[in-house]
């Protein structure tokens, strides 16, 4: 078994600043670092129990098979906060069938966001 101390989900984005600037006030997201330094810096984010960094460019477009799920405590408030921001709605909160509450959002280069809300009584939280 490998001995994982630290994990981070790594992006280039096609336009570093655009993305930067979308995960920091869109999102609202906190800097845990950055290194280098002018437009060309890299930017490590906050996620909850992860990191999340951008760094370099890519040309080619994202991935559709890649999404980043993100809990959050109150879905209708991350709604509500998100779109006063201006960010853009793909699929507003939802009751799923398997019983979380699902948002979908995007970044700058079209990767899909999930934001989810786990509510009390849903197994992830609770086991009898």
């Amino acid at each position: 078994m490998v001995n994982v101390v630290s994990s981070r989900i790594l992006l280039q984005p096609a336009d570093l600043e655009r993305s930067r600037a979308f995960y920091r006030d869109d999102l609202g997201l906190a800097i845990y670092r950055e290194f280098g330094s002018g437009p060309e810096r890299g930017t490590v984010f906050f996620l909850g129990g992860g990191y999340l960094e951008l760094s370099g460019r890519s040309g080619a477009p994202m991935s559709s098979a890649l999404r980043v799920w993100l809990q959050v405590p109150d879905i209708a408030a991350a709604h509500t906060e998100l779109a006063d921001r201006g960010v853009p709605v793909l699929r507003p909160p939802l009751k799923e069938p398997w019983g979380l509450f699902e948002m979908w959002i995007a970044d700058p280069d079209g990767l899909e966001i999930v934001l989810v809300e786990v509510p009390a009584d849903h197994p992830i939280r609770y086991r009898p």
